[in-house]
């Protein structure tokens, strides 16, 4: 089996790490960060990429870019309120009523957890670059007040990416693990944790490896998005007024706003004001439209105070179901990036009346504590006992259309619960039972589970017959329904394990879609990089033509420089036609080519090498210089057997009284020794 890692699945960004040596380690992707937008989007090419790459294309290419998919996990068109909707990219609802992203660029729609399902095998994939070995499991983080079918979104997702979905782990509770993990007092913690796209806050009980969750509550459409949507707000209706144009119909326009909110956020909380600068933000019939202006930390927190207000309720109502007070909280643990907001962090001050704990990165801890947990199950790590909470409540339908509540929120998981209920009607000889979750008191206003009918009971007055119906819930949150007759033992059962807006045979296309785009993805990538490494050879070629030019002449290795010559534009022409195989030829000829010219430029540095150690040689120990050949030079043009040649013969003598030529392009001695002069007569012939 290979290795099993926590992921941090987040609307903004995402965390992925692992227990090393009894220590959890972040691991950093191929870019060096060590968080991954949650950003996926397809190049020019149809090509997908993930992270900041495509968060780098997402104002050229707005439409075929897809952030913060989270939002839409597990849920259906009909949830989404409008500002949800208000993205740069088009999403539509099918014949279902489940929410499809579309990408123009490949002609086709995605399920948002198609989308998730990349950025997760974007993490595993950078994962397993890092241990060396393949990832096959991993503990997933959902925020802690996900319903059922958005924490089987979650799991499909991972299915999806080709992992073993190990655990489901609520948020706060993975940033409790990474936070006392090595504390041995028992404390009481409050998390709050504010996240690009969602809020939670729980409380729990640790110490001693003990992790007991008292209580949970938050908030899944409230995060840091919200607040930039404020930003962009702000900005779309001043240029509204002022130019008269909404920016917010134009989506590269949109994408801008969104990107220039968030910096700005991020800007105020180090500072009180901060200017937003967007050059050519669009173009009317009188020309192309700046956006200048300034944002104070004022104006912000003004603008954003109806989202503060809604931070406030979830933390009350932990504290209620918890049965605490504020003054019973030992410590708080900030969790997510936006709770860097100095708003923020005040309004913490303001319930729990005491200094939020920042000793924790906000961005890793929970791709930490998924790490942590991921060594629990894997026996890495011994003598921790985590008991989690379910956030909403489970019961079923009764007449009349009212829930009835058998597990109530905050119930310590695992659990089981049972009750008898009876039938409605006189003879009546099935009852369907209707699995819901929420917090309503009518059954139409909470989230449907799943049905299923509980058939063969005796024909008897209403009320008489007993139908006992359980709920268990497993410590990954999976529900399993059972309804059983006492009077003929009859038994029907359901687990609540398909709540997502995606069937099993969905789930299973996808996953098989998911690994033909991989291998599709590898293939266009080593296309890529075929003609990268071609046309990189090209280049190298021609620079060596250049160098060899300089140093040698252009004479040198003439025919062999010809040849790489009409190799290198074969090798162009076969990039340009994409004709794998002359690309694979010609690249292959033009390796061989200069090998051999290299071949040929080292014999002749080496015998260059030679002649200049010689020269040292025989000038440190006074031996003479060897004779030098008149045709061993490369002299051309030079005339023999001619009367001038004789006369230069007797103009110019040397010690023993002979006449030799004048430099004429070849090399001459000023001295010669009687063994030269036999060499001289050696060569009459030659020179007569």
């Amino acid at each position: 089996m290979g290795k099993v890692v926590g992921i941090d699945l987040g609307t903004t960004n995402s965390v992925v790490a692992v227990m090393e040596g009894g220590k959890p380690v972040v691991i950093a992707n191929s870019e060096g960060m060590r968080t991954t937008p949650s950003v996926v989007g397809f190049n020019k090419d149809g090509e997908r990429i993930v992270g900041q790459m495509a968060r780098r294309q997402g104002i050229s290419n707005p439409q075929n870019t897809f952030y913060a998919v989270k939002r839409f996990m597990g849920r259906k068109y009909g949830e989404l309120n409008p500002p949800s909707k208000q993205v740069s990219y088009t999403i539509r609802k099918d014949e279902e009523g489940s929410i499809k992203i579309k990408c123009p660029r490949l002609k086709k729609e995605f399920a948002p957890e198609e989308i998730s399902a990349m950025i997760l095998r974007k993490l595993a994939d950078e994962a397993s670059r890092y241990l060396g070995q393949q990832v096959t499991g991993a503990v997933i983080t959902v925020p802690a007040y996900f319903n059922d079918s958005q924490r089987q979104a979650t799991r499909d997702a991972g299915r999806i990416a080709g992992l073993e979905v190990m655990r489901i782990l609520n948020e706060p509770t993975a940033a409790s693990l990474a936070y006392g993990l090595d504390k041995q007092d028992n404390q009481t913690i409050l998390v709050f944790d504010l996240g690009g796209g969602t809020f939670d806050v729980s409380i729990l009980d640790v110490g001693d490896g003990v992790f007991e969750v008292k209580a949970t509550s938050g908030d899944t459409q409230l995060g840091g998005n919200d607040f930039d949507k404020k930003i962009v707000d702000w900005l779309a209706d001043q240029f509204l007024e002022t130019e008269g144009v909404d920016l917010r119909r134009d989506r590269q326009a949109l994408q801008r706003l969104t990107e220039a909110a968030e910096k700005a956020k991020i800007e105020l909380s180090g500072v009180t004001v901060t200017d937003i600068n967007l050059p050519f933000i669009t173009a009317t019939e009188d020309g192309p439209k700046h956006l200048e202006t300034r944002l104070t930390r004022a104006q912000f927190e003004d603008f954003c105070g109806d989202l503060i207000s809604r931070l406030r309720n979830p933390v009350k109502r932990a504290l209620s179901d918890a049965r605490m007070t504020p003054a019973q909280i030992d410590e708080v643990v900030l969790v997510g990036g936006s709770t860097r907001i100095p708003l923020v962090q005040q309004l913490v001050r303001s319930l729990i009346d005491r200094e939020p704990n920042q000793n924790v990165n906000p961005d890793e801890v929970v791709g930490v504590g998924a790490a942590i947990q991921a060594a629990i199950l894997a026996g890495d790590i011994n003598d921790v006992l985590l008991l989690d909470v379910t956030p909403l409540s489970l019961g079923l339908e009764t007449i009349g259309g009212v829930m009835k509540k058998l597990l109530p929120r905050n119930t310590q998981i695992p659990a089981r619960r049972a009750d008898v209920f009876s039938t409605a009607q006189n003879n009546q000889t099935l009852v369907e039972i209707h699995a819901l979750q929420g917090e309503r008191e009518m059954a139409a206003d909470n989230k449907s589970l799943g049905r299923f009918k509980l058939t063969g009971i005796p024909p008897a007055p209403r009320g008489v017959p007993q139908i006992q119906v359980s709920f268990d819930i497993d410590a990954n949150g999976i529900l399993q329904v059972t309804a059983l007759d006492r009077t003929t033992g009859r038994e029907q059962s359901i687990t609540i394990q398909g709540s997502s807006t995606l069937s099993e045979a969905e789930v299973n296309r996808m996953i098989r879609e998911s690994e033909q785009f991989a291998q599709t993805d590898r293939q266009r990538r080593e296309k890529i990089d075929k003609r990268n490494r071609a046309e990189a050879l090209a280049l190298q070629g021609e620079r060596q033509l250049k160098e060899v030019a300089l140093e040698f002449g252009m004479q040198f290795a003439s025919s062999q420089r010809r040849k790489i010559e009409a190799l290198i534009q074969e090798l162009r022409d076969s990039i340009a036609r994409d004709d794998d195989r002359h690309i694979d030829r010609a690249q292959s000829d033009l390796q061989d080519a200069l090998y051999e010219l290299n071949r040929e430029v080292r014999l002749l540095s080496s015998e260059d090498e030679d002649d200049f150690f010689g020269s040292i040689r025989r000038t440190f120990t006074g031996e003479s210089d060897p004779v030098v050949r008149d045709y061993e030079q490369p002299y051309s043009g030079r005339t023999r057997n001619t009367s001038n040649d004789r006369d230069d013969y007797r103009a110019g003598s040397v010690s023993s009284g002979r006449s030799r030529p004048e430099n004429r392009g070849y090399t001459t001695r000023s001295t010669r020794t009687t063994r030269m002069e036999d060499d001289w007569d050696e060569d009459d012939d030659d020179w007569l």
